[in-house]
């Protein structure tokens, strides 16, 4: 009987048909496996930021779904400009932000360098005890500190009336420089400080880290040189830790920028959301936090947060200007 075999696929094809998709596989891979980085970025990071650059020319209603956008060029942007309620946020956000700023670079230095130069075998603990307040909720530090500076039983002003009130043969002597009574933090004058102290309180640690990190990278030969010029310790600080710091510096006052121009979660949560008597807390990230969810205007939010980045943008630049050029 004869037995009728089917013809078979050359092997030199077939291997050659293998070889084609082994390549193909190979080359495809590496983007199979990075393409959820990418998906997830496009959908919650690209298309929200592109959809609020739309979203800022136009006038939205969202229960209208969005049928209902108008297309109002720039009357957003000049509307924004123009509101009182912005201005006085964007001077609040300013005001908060030099005065919680100025103070935390400007202690972060000389106590980087102080860790630096005094702890040795402790310095790992001493660095952690300054960056507590760093990853601690800023919930909970916020409703911590409204609570010390509560009007009637508030710590600091107990602590600040007993220095006020402390007398010598009948005579209060530092009531010139402490108050005599408990003072009301949620008056207009005073809401700014006690927001910029907690800002100040939350990030001088952070900033003293990058500091330290910054100290521990020059070179020892530099202050073994100025020893032996005959260099003391504050000599040493002015001459040779300070311009080798320019660089960090840069680096951590961009960050300080950015985190103070868009403060939100103090402020909020000290001033009940409200921005305080007078709008006196209120800052711009509140602002258009309020003009989105409350006043239900997104086209006038997404412009506020382009106005933002704008001015973010050209205080970044102007800081790259002083302080991010070369280090000779």
């Amino acid at each position: 009987m004869n037995s009728i075999t089917s013809p078979s696929v050359p092997r030199k094809a077939s291997a050659k048909k293998g070889n084609f998709w082994l390549r193909k596989g190979n080359k495809i891979a590496p983007y199979f496996f990075i393409s959820p980085f990418f998906i997830i970025f496009g959908v919650f990071g690209l298309f929200p930021l592109l959809f609020s650059l739309y979203l800022s020319f136009h006038y939205w209603e969202p229960a209208a779904g969005l049928a209902a956008m108008e297309w109002v060029g720039l009357e957003n942007y000049i509307f924004a400009l123009q509101d009182d309620w912005f201005q006085k946020s964007i001077f609040n956000t300013a005001e908060i932000a030099l005065k919680s700023g100025i103070p935390q670079h400007a202690l972060a230095i000389p106590l980087a360098f102080f860790i630096h130069t005094s702890f040795t075998r402790m310095r790992n603990t001493v660095i952690g005890i300054y960056f507590v307040p760093y990853i601690t909720s800023t919930v909970a530090i916020s409703l911590v500190f409204t609570t010390l500076f509560s009007r009637d039983f508030g710590m600091v002003n107990q602590v600040l009336t007993s220095l006020g009130n402390f007398t010598i043969a009948d005579m209060k002597v530092l009531s010139w420089l402490f108050p005599t009574e408990n003072l009301d933090w949620q008056r207009p004058e005073y809401t700014k400080d006690m927001i910029s102290f907690v800002v100040f309180w939350r990030y001088v640690g952070w900033n003293t880290v990058l500091y330290l990190s910054a100290l521990q990278t020059i070179p020892k030969d530099l202050y073994e040189a100025a020893i032996i010029d005959g260099a003391n310790r504050y000599q040493q600080f002015r001459y040779v830790t300070l311009p080798m710091l320019k660089p960090m510096a840069f680096f951590a006052v961009t960050l300080t920028i950015i985190g103070n121009l868009q403060l939100f979660e103090e402020p909020f949560i000290i001033t009940g959301g409200t921005g305080g008597i007078d709008q006196a807390g209120k800052t711009a990230a509140m602002h258009m936090f309020i003009t989105a969810f409350v006043e239900s205007d997104f086209g006038t939010a997404s412009a506020i947060s382009w106005i933002l980045f704008m001015l973010i943008a050209g205080l970044t630049w102007l800081n790259h200007k002083l302080l991010g050029g070369s280090n000779n």
